[in-house]
């Protein structure tokens, strides 16, 4: 590596302050905060995890959650009463999803003895309750408690012969239903900005569920426990108090979708009993039982196994999962045979996403065909090399795992080709539209598009294979890249696409940050080691390479740079970490190596702070491109991160603004933002983070790591970070021994997720 500081000005860039919330007050729309024990607060929107309890974590809001949603940092734009006649590529996705959550949800209904749910168990629940409460006691549940599944049924299929088309999502709440919120929110004193969103998430009679339950704010994002109750006092008055069992049900819930932007499926029950406690709840087990009752989440006992060890056949066999159940209690237990449990409690989307996903992974495992079977031994004939030994796993199994850095695309797509070869239906989907154009680049050939696409896309019909009759891909193989970004929920919706007898490889890095959204659904697939999973020896290239694969070893090496591949240049405080970064992107690296500004990408650890992407997106809009923001803030030619929907976010730049909205350029494709979206779903894009970088790379990165920020640092990060850049990478480094101590000590943060334990009951048993 080589230092090249430069000449530091005196005036340092402008750092734009950030609005004042009062006391008691809901955010504003798309600010998020975290309670710290010290009271201080941190910006979550997505973008930065939390524990459970509300205490920021950095590390945790770099790994976990700097998904991409913009967090209000400018004025919205004016809302254009005008409905939009054409579907985003955005909204389809969603409704896609939740037209598969609610299949899902619709599956599990038709199994056999559902838990009740009310104020008080009876039947089937009641029986639950004593069953847990005999495995706490050392006892052994009745047997009569836990039973089969029933087989899941197909889902319904789409006409014969019609390609699916996207659908639209529900309209925004009628204007009476948001008119009736305003007036609640302004009786108890909160923002009348929040109606059209808290409208939107409690329906119909949202003004009559708010007056019944104030508490139910919490529902809407960015509004904390604190504020809520505030809003509660004005409304109920002398009525309310901490132990208002509506409060313990509100704020449990709020915990576990805080979690989920963590990263959890699901909290363990101590954790989440003790989060409920910093909460001021006084009855933390009631506060659980209660939400449990409602039906507002679930809770399970899952055995505590060594990794790898098999399922107990005679007491879970394929297609049994651990039980649910509906009592509080303990760490954990042991059951009828001595084997340590835990109970946790997860809400029921992602509780139904990591079963779908176990359900369906088990079927591919289970279903390969013996017809067809000469195709797979032709493309196997057709493959030398490196991907050798991936093209015959895939040919004898029916769920593969490949993992490998940025060199190892090339092994998925010869795969790709020779399937295609062969005569297979095949198509390859990645996390991001640069993914897909630089596996491109690696087929070749005019149809080399038609092969690839984003995961978005797959799922929402506007890219990929058309449908058979039973509603599946007609697919044969499919191969999905940048697998550690698959949340949960994608994943499900995935798996649960594909035939029978289809043939499905996840492709990754297993170094790199993991998704966005909840789960870990590639870390859990290669925990469980019940599929064949094939290691790339192909080497990354370069002196950014190096530098790289040893950060995902553990080490952070001097690596000699010839060419001034890598660069540090050390700085003593954040103010100038954004002063250097601006010379770095507008003039060093542009005069020194010939890389323009527009092709060059600032990483950061955070949104907020002195030297986070808001203070360096101001400094280099203020250098690149000066204007008076007239569109919301944007102008022609801003670069800008658009977030379509939470974890995704597409690198692009502004063409122009009419009553339409906001028209933009990302990788090529034309997007129109409406209006009314605009402040949350835009924000300036000089400077991202990690997660916003994910699965892009720029010709040039400039890594900025202030002193202030050390906390947020950790390997995966780091990791991710300096592999963005392709030709030239710069580090703004203000971090001292920190940056290496983080590389050699500080490891992915740990998620709390079902799936590992699903998968050893469905695939380790079926084998």
């Amino acid at each position: 590596m080589s230092t090249e500081p430069e000449t530091a000005e005196e005036a340092g860039p402008r750092t734009p302050d950030r609005p004042e919330v009062a006391p008691g007050q809901p955010d504003a729309p798309g600010e998020h905060h975290a309670d710290g024990d010290d009271g201080t607060e941190a910006d979550t929107q997505a973008d930065g995890a939390r524990e459970a309890d509300g205490t920021t974590r950095t590390t945790e809001a770099t790994q976990g959650t700097e998904a991409d949603s913009a967090d209000g940092e400018r004025n919205s734009a004016r809302t254009d009463t005008t409905a939009v006649a054409e579907v985003s590529e955005a909204e389809a996705e969603l409704a896609a999803q939740r037209i598969e959550r609610e299949r899902i949800e619709r599956r599990k209904a038709g199994k056999t003895s559902p838990i009740e749910s009310g104020a008080k168990l009876s039947g089937k629940a009641a029986d639950l309750l004593a069953a847990v409460r005999a495995v706490e006691g050392g006892e052994k549940p009745a047997s009569t408690v836990f039973g089969d599944s029933d087989p899941a049924p197909r889902r319904p299929a789409p006409a014969p012969g019609h390609r699916p088309q996207p659908a639209p999502t529900p309209g925004a709440p009628a204007s009476k239903t948001v008119e009736a919120v305003r007036g609640v929110l302004a009786e108890g004193g909160a923002p009348d900005a929040l109606a059209p969103q808290v409208a939107a998430v409690l329906g119909e009679g949202a003004d009559a569920v708010l007056r019944k339950d104030p508490w139910q704010l919490l529902r809407a994002g960015g509004v904390r426990p604190d504020q809520a109750d505030g809003f509660a006092r004005a409304l109920l008055g002398a009525g309310c108090g901490p132990d208002d069992e509506r409060r313990g049900r509100a704020v449990a819930v709020w915990l576990l979708e805080q979690a989920a932007v963590a990263g959890h499926t699901a909290l363990e029950l101590p954790v989440l009993s003790a989060a409920l406690g910093r909460q001021g709840v006084p009855d933390p087990d009631a506060a659980v039982q209660s939400t449990l009752a409602s039906g507002e989440a679930l809770v399970f006992q899952d055995a505590l196994e060594e990794p790898g060890a098999p399922a107990r056949r005679e007491e879970q066999p394929a297609g049994q999962r651990a039980e649910r159940t509906t009592e509080p209690g303990g760490g954990p237990q042991d059951d009828e045979e001595g084997l340590p449990v835990r109970v946790l409690v997860g809400l029921e989307r992602y509780a139904l996403a990591e079963e779908s996903l176990a359900d369906g992974l088990a079927r591919l495992v289970n279903s390969l065909p013996e017809e067809g079977e000469e195709s797979w031994r032709e493309a196997a004939r057709e493959v030398s090399g490196a991907a050798t030994e991936l093209v015959r796993a895939v040919t004898v199994h029916g769920l593969v795992l490949h993992t490998g850095g940025e060199a190892a695309r090339a092994e998925p797509a010869a795969l790709l080709h020779a399937a295609r070869t062969a005569g297979l239906r095949v198509f390859a989907a990645c996390h991001t539209p640069d993914g897909c154009h630089r596996l491109a680049e690696l087929l070749g050939g005019d149809a080399a598009e038609q092969l690839v696409g984003t995961v978005a896309g797959l799922l929402s019909g506007a890219e990929g294979p058309g449908r058979d009759a039973e509603g599946t891909l007609e697919l044969d193989l499919l191969i999905v890249l940048d697998a550690p970004q698959l949340d949960v929920e994608s994943a499900a919706a995935l798996v649960e696409s594909l035939p029978d007898g289809g043939r499905l490889v996840f492709s990754g890095d297993p170094s790199a940050l993991w998704s966005a959204g909840p789960g870990r659904v590639f870390a859990d697939l290669l925990g469980v080691r019940a599929c064949p999973r094939i290691v790339s020896r192909t080497p990354a290239p370069g002196p950014i390479g190096e530098l790289v694969s040893g950060i995902g070893a553990g080490e952070l090496d001097q690596v000699a740079a010839p060419g001034k591949e890598i660069v540090i240049v050390p700085v003593r405080d954040a103010g100038e970490a954004v002063h250097r970064t601006v010379q770095l992107v507008a003039d060093s690296v542009p005069r020194a190596l010939g890389v323009p500004a527009g092709q060059t990408v600032v990483i950061t650890p955070g949104h907020g702070g002195a030297a986070g992407t808001r203070a360096l997106n101001a400094a280099l809009k203020e250098r690149l491109n000066p204007g008076p923001g007239q569109f919301g803030g944007f102008d022609p030619g801003d670069r800008i991160a658009y977030s379509p929907a939470p974890g995704r976010t597409m690198p692009g730049v502004v063409v122009k603004a009419d009553i339409d909205g906001l028209h933009l350029s990302c990788t090529g494709a034309a997007v129109v933002v409406p209006r009314d979206r605009v402040a949350g779903s835009v924000r300036h894009g000089w400077a991202l983070t990690a997660h916003q970088a994910v699965g892009t790379r720029w010709a040039a990165a400039v890594v900025v790591l202030p002193g202030d920020a050390v906390q947020a640092l950790s390997r995966p990060w780091v990791y991710t970070a300096f592999g963005r850049a392709l030709r030239h990478l710069s580090v703004v480094h203000g971090a001292e021994q920190a940056l290496a101590r983080a590389v050699a000590e500080v490891p992915a943060k740990p998620r709390t997720t079902r799936l590992q334990t699903l998968l050893r009951t469905q695939l380790l048993s079926s084998n």
